[in-house]
């Protein structure tokens, strides 16, 4: 997934909670815990957690412990002297 890809998939999913918001206050539901200082911290942890996510799928693709197919394909590494 390209960083340009990731953020079009963000702003889908601001929009849409944009979208939601907008609708319940239409027919009468107020939150009052959606205001601006809320909306800052929710972005701070999307900021914080998409870039763990990444890194952890990548710590998960690149690790030889986890499937078998990794373990085989890490003893032929290690046959052909490239680990």
């Amino acid at each position: 997934m390209t960083t340009e890809k990731l953020k079009q998939y963000i702003g889908l999913f601001g929009g849409w909670l944009g979208a939601v918001l907008l609708f319940l206050q239409s027919i009468g539901v107020t939150l009052a815990h959606f205001n601006n200082e809320t909306i800052d911290a929710f972005v701070g942890v999307l900021e914080a957690s998409v870039p763990f996510v990444l890194v952890a799928y990548g710590v998960y693709k690149n690790s030889y412990l986890l499937s078998k197919k990794a373990k085989i394909q890490e003893e032929l590494l290690k046959k052909k002297g490239l680990k």
